[in-house]
């Protein structure tokens, strides 16, 4: 990963917040007994019976007196200012999990304890193992990890880290820890009635932004080289072709499909990658290999695509559905971003196959799209309101998009060290999340027309 220049000193690039920190009272936290149902209060970890699992908890208490500072608009009426604390928000009572995120580290497993013991440091759920696919738990699924860099997803979901990098993603990526992680994947699903598909089992590359400024800067592992066809059929879930489908699903042959990538050599970033199996494809202007990718104005404001390994702006991977907006010979092309994006996707070797289900098109022109699903403002009683700022993208009436969920906005303010002051708030805006590009976003159900 691109190291951030504005970064704290020691700051792993991999593992970041966002905008969660709300104000809230800060008063002291009770026990955490284990009397909410979180088993690793007592050492076990959250684990399916056939696999072994380490319980590594991370840290969880109040390291600064210091004022978090001025954020008037976030936390708690109550209006008294937060104090520091980590490196996650423990609940008293369940929470809703919509999605599991699939992270890589950036960083062997050797620097896992020291990371997720250190209170000013972030956190996430579990981490595996390269070698052996040994698994740790440091965070309780009940409780909220800040893994995302995005507040919404974070409060609704469970993030698992697998040590390796991006770059390497073929040397890391190993049949141990794919086979450990599918493992406990399908554990986690059945346990939180979580969808196994590719809208609910995200990398972190397809979690969006929650503001125009924060989208350039958002995560892009596990990339290409994770094997998410191998990782499904794993989970007993083949993301297979179905008959008379109304829109596709990327699913390129992993061990032959072997596009271009570069950057994977950090000082030779226009090197071109070793030949290698990935599970993207790009995305074109025009369906021609010489026509340039599609632009991300997000991502690269003003500025072309590129080929590197790290670049998702015009890339589509296994798994997603998208709407097709045209077909030419060997070439298909989907709704991407608010334009038609074509890829190479020849009848004797395809790399998407016939998917069904829910999409919508606009019903406005400049259709606004949202990086959270949060409520109305005046939904808010006990927190403070929160913006909800649209992104940099539109869409348009005539463009088609896919849907993978149906969300009533709400916010979760955890700004307090004592889960006994957070407060839900819940509105009565309905959301459609929609596979906009590479990453899954979210329109407001009025503005758009759903066609089942």
């Amino acid at each position: 990963m691109q190291d951030d220049p504005d970064a704290p000193a020691g700051w792993d690039p991999e593992f970041d917040t966002d905008d969660q920190t709300d104000t809230d009272d800060q008063v002291s936290a009770p026990p955490h007994t284990g009397k909410t149902g979180q088993a690793p209060s007592s050492g076990q970890a959250e684990c399916p019976a056939t696999l072994a699992c380490e319980w590594m908890p991370a840290a969880h208490k109040r390291f600064s007196n210091k004022t978090k500072g001025s954020k008037g608009t976030k936390g708690n009426k109550a209006g008294k200012e937060a104090k520091d604390y980590g490196n996650h928000d423990r609940l008293i009572r369940a929470r809703a999990i919509d999605y599991i995120i699939i992270h890589d580290t950036e960083g062997t497993y050797q620097g896992i304890p020291s990371m997720i013991g250190n209170p000013r440091y972030v956190s996430w759920h579990y981490t595996i193992r390269s070698r052996d696919g040994h698994v740790a738990q440091h965070v309780p699924t009940r409780d909220i990890a800040w893994h995302a860099g995005n507040w919404d997803v974070n409060t609704r979901s469970i993030g698992i880290e697998h040590e390796g990098y991006l770059a390497k993603g073929g040397t890391w990526y190993t049949e141990a820890m794919y086979r450990a992680s599918a493992k406990l994947v399908k554990f986690l699903a059945a346990k939180h009635h979580i969808p196994l598909n590719r809208a609910h089992i995200l990398g972190h590359d397809n979690v969006p932004g929650t503001t125009p400024a924060t989208v350039a800067g958002m995560h892009e592992d596990p990339g290409p080289y994770w094997d998410w066809a191998h990782y499904f059929d794993l989970m007993g879930r083949p993301l297979k072709a179905v008959k008379d489908g109304d829109s596709i699903m990327i699913r390129p042959s992993y061990d032959t499909h072997r596009p271009r990538f570069t950057g994977c050599v950090s000082t030779k970033p226009s090197q071109n990658c070793p030949s290698h199996g990935a599970a993207s494809v790009w995305l074109h202007t025009a369906p021609s290999e010489s026509a340039s990718l599609v632009t991300d104005p997000g991502k690269h404001p003003g500025k072309p695509s590129t080929y590197s390994v790290y670049d998702h702006s015009a890339r589509a991977s296994t798994g997603q559905r998208y709407a097709v907006a045209a077909r030419q010979g060997d070439w298909t092309a989907i709704w991407y971003l608010g334009q038609k994006a074509w890829f190479h996707n020849p009848a004797a070797n395809p790399t998407a196959v016939a998917a069904d289900g829910p999409t919508v098109t606009p019903l406005r022109a400049h259709t606004k799209v949202y990086g959270r699903a949060y409520p109305e403002q005046s939904a808010y009683r006990s927190a403070s309101y929160q913006p909800l700022t649209p992104l940099q993208y539109k869409i348009e009436p005539g463009q088609t998009y896919t849907v993978g969920d149906t969300i009533t906005g709400s916010y979760y303010a955890a700004g307090a060290f004592n889960p006994a002051r957070h407060v839900t708030t819940t509105g009565t805006t309905s959301y459609y999340q929609i596979q906009l590009g590479h990453r899954v976003m979210f329109v407001m159900a009025k503005d758009v027309r759903l066609i089942r």
